[in-house]
């Protein structure tokens, strides 16, 4: 698969770096450690994030001890069989990772782990391609993405409308899927809410195996689920409300920021300030931590495509003011303690 245009799918708004600037805040309590687990690099379309710009953002304030890379398709091998063309992603990953731990580019460790991608579909076929990556993660490699979000409207799905409907159900998906547990690795899950059913499912069918639901499982707010906000937070809170019930399950907090939830920070005169953000994501934060448990909650930052709504500094003290009602140990695990656990993070 050919490296696409930096946001092709029309879910986020590119970040401009100007706009952002308007706002400024003063980071609420600095010291708290923080592991983000779920960013992207990438540079292509026009659009560049790669070290210097990330380390930018996470020395902006926050304690940011570690992040994990997730596959955003950057980097793929040019040449090759098309089955591998995705190890090329983590050798990047990875080569960015090596960079940070030399220590010249901040304290924080980033991609400390790594979330690379595997065609699933390939079935049995999918394991010498896992163990290809594995070995170019340089221990590193923590476990896959393969997205199955897809929408009827392509208002909604944006790049997405061409991917197979039901890709969680397909048996030869299920057959690549077996390989992970095996092998040590999880599973991202990106989808739209409507999906979250069909991931309950699959992780009923494979319990040994963890699974980390992306961006609160994606409530849609655009195409033909605009102006019907109080509709589908009933439904996609029905659907987190079961697939919370599956152990091994676990959820990343964050991905509000995109446009596919229907806010219009983006087109605003200044960017929205965190307090603005907490009101408006709390419902959905809440609802997650109460089903699942801040044992099985992580925080992430989903840049850069959220920066299209937020500096890194803003989403950070919107999560902060979000959980501050919570006890210390829970805040713990909300920031930095279930994301190392899930993704093995070494942090000492």
């Amino acid at each position: 698969m050919a490296n696409v245009t930096a946001n092709r799918s029309g879910l986020y708004e590119d970040p401009r770096e100007e706009w952002l600037a308007l706002h400024h805040e003063d980071i609420l309590d600095p010291a708290r450690p923080i592991v983000d687990p779920h960013h992207h690099l990438w540079d292509r379309g026009g659009q560049r994030y790669l070290l210097d710009d990330i380390v930018k953002d996470v020395e902006s304030g926050h304690n940011i001890v570690a992040t994990v890379y997730v596959d955003c398709r950057s980097m793929y091998r040019a040449h090759g069989p098309e089955a591998l063309r995705p190890v090329g992603e983590v050798e990047f990953a990875n080569g960015v990772a090596a960079m940070s731990a030399s220590g010249g580019y901040g304290p924080a460790k980033i991609c400390a782990g790594i979330v690379g991608h595997v065609d699933l579909r390939l079935g049995d076929a999918a394991k010498p391609v896992l163990e290809a990556e594995i070995a170019a993660g340089n221990g590193r490699f923590r476990g896959i993405r393969h997205s199955s979000a897809w929408d009827a409207d392509p208002a909604v799905a944006g790049m997405y409308a061409s991917r197979p409907q039901g890709l969680l159900r397909d048996a030869n998906f299920r057959k690549g899927f077996a390989c992970l547990a095996p092998l040590g690795l999880s599973f991202d899950a990106w989808l739209f809410h409507p999906q979250i059913g069909e991931l309950a499912d699959l992780a009923r069918a494979f319990p040994g195996t963890t699974i980390v639901l992306d961006h609160c499982g994606g409530p849609a707010g655009t195409g033909r689920y605009a102006n019907q906000r109080d509709e589908v937070f009933k439904q996609w809170k029905a659907s987190i409300a079961d697939v919370a019930t599956c152990p091994n399950v676990v959820v990343k907090l964050g991905g509000l920021a995109m446009k596919l939830l229907g806010y219009d920070f983006h087109d605003r005169a200044r960017p929205p300030s965190s307090e603005e953000l907490a009101t408006a994501w709390r419902p959905y934060i809440e609802t997650c931590i109460e089903a699942f448990g801040p044992d099985r909650c992580m925080f992430e930052s989903n840049f850069p495509p959220d920066k299209g709504h937020c500096s890194y500094q803003v989403i950070f003290n919107a999560f902060k003011r979000i959980a501050v009602h919570y006890n210390e140990t829970e805040k713990a695990a909300l920031f930095s303690g279930t994301a190392a656990r899930v993704y093995r993070l070494e942090l000492g």
